[in-house]
């Protein structure tokens, strides 16, 4: 697809492998945050969600979200100084960064909540 993009515009050609290196860049949080959704959901399995581990799982989903919104945002503002951010490569970008945002402030929440809930286990198990 970078190819076809580099024919129909050849002037804009020369960025064909940043745009794609910043696309795999991306691929490395992104790939890390599923493993860790995979790991909370085994911790949710074994009967494990009030833990630390998944306190730390869902601290690392949010720190992947907010890396991919990041390199998201670096990446278009190149493209702006370059004069090549496409209208319609400018919009998927603009729903792939609020999309993270949202995650991001998801599981910040759900991180949140889940320690005051350990907090809450812990002191009713010297309570009793």
């Amino acid at each position: 697809m970078s190819g076809e993009a580099a024919e129909i515009e050849p002037s804009l050609a020369y960025l064909r492998y940043p745009v794609l290196v910043g696309i795999y860049i991306t691929a490395v949080p992104f790939f890390l945050a599923l493993y860790e959704a995979l790991r909370l959901l085994k911790y949710i399995d074994h009967q494990q969600a009030f833990s630390e581990a998944a306190v730390h799982s869902l601290r690392l989903i949010k720190y992947c979200a907010l890396a991919i919104c990041s390199l998201y945002a670096v990446g278009s503002i190149f493209l702006i100084t370059q004069s090549a951010l496409h209208p319609g490569i400018a919009l998927v970008g603009l729903v792939i960064i609020f999309a993270c945002i949202v995650i991001a402030m998801f599981g910040g929440v759900l991180q949140q909540l889940l320690k005051s809930a350990i907090e809450i286990k812990i002191e009713n198990e010297w309570t009793i």
